[in-house]
């Protein structure tokens, strides 16, 4: 198992019990497997945590999250894992406590590796409406045309996923059509060698 540099350099500060003492280190894995895990939007605001410089916290959280992905992509084993913090130079101690973390953890991680899939989206049918905005939220005229353009799609994994929409104006969707002719003349091409 390898990690980025970046990654490893988060660890590295984690692994200093002068800038991580025990108790935001624990606290910090937990929230690392919380965000993951059970809210994306859980905030690094544990008591623990509140002497940690914010910045310092953030590079160590994905520090930790990129570990915990890594491990759970590659099927990780202890020792694999532990290797891998043992050259981020953390002592047993981290280490061991890193792991019965993943381990308890383990099985609802790889169930939502699961459900990310393998393949990418697939467009199966493109609607579209005109829009005319003619006052804004100030109650000034604007006239201004945009579109309202809805991808259907759906995943080969899993059947159906709930369709993409958003909004451009004439110049964005021109632009838009431009590089979708680009891309399927690049394709064609390749097709022909």
């Amino acid at each position: 198992m390898e990690l980025s540099p970046y990654a490893q350099g988060g660890w590295r500060v984690l692994g200093d019990p002068r800038r991580f003492p025990r108790r935001p280190f624990a606290a910090l894995l937990r929230a690392a497997f919380r965000s993951l895990l059970e809210d994306p939007q859980a905030a690094l605001d544990d008591p623990d945590l509140k002497d940690i410089d914010p910045t310092v916290l953030k590079h160590c959280h994905a520090a930790a999250a990129t570990c915990i992905l890594e491990a759970g992509k590659q099927k990780a084993d202890i020792s694999a894992i532990s290797t891998c913090l043992e050259d981020c130079k953390l002592d047993k101690e981290r280490i061991e406590q890193f792991c019965t973390e993943y381990q308890k953890n383990k099985d609802a991680l790889e169930i939502l590796l699961g459900s990310i899939g393998r393949s990418p989206l697939h467009i199966t049918d493109v609607s579209w409406r005109l829009e005319y905005q003619i006052k804004n939220n100030q109650l000034h005229k604007t006239y201004q045309p945009s579109y309202l353009v809805t991808l259907n799609v759906e995943n080969s994994d899993s059947g159906s996923h709930p369709d993409v929409s958003f909004s451009c104006t004439m110049e964005q969707l021109q632009d838009l059509v431009g590089k979708l002719k680009d891309a399927a003349k690049s394709l064609e091409r390749a097709t022909q060698m």
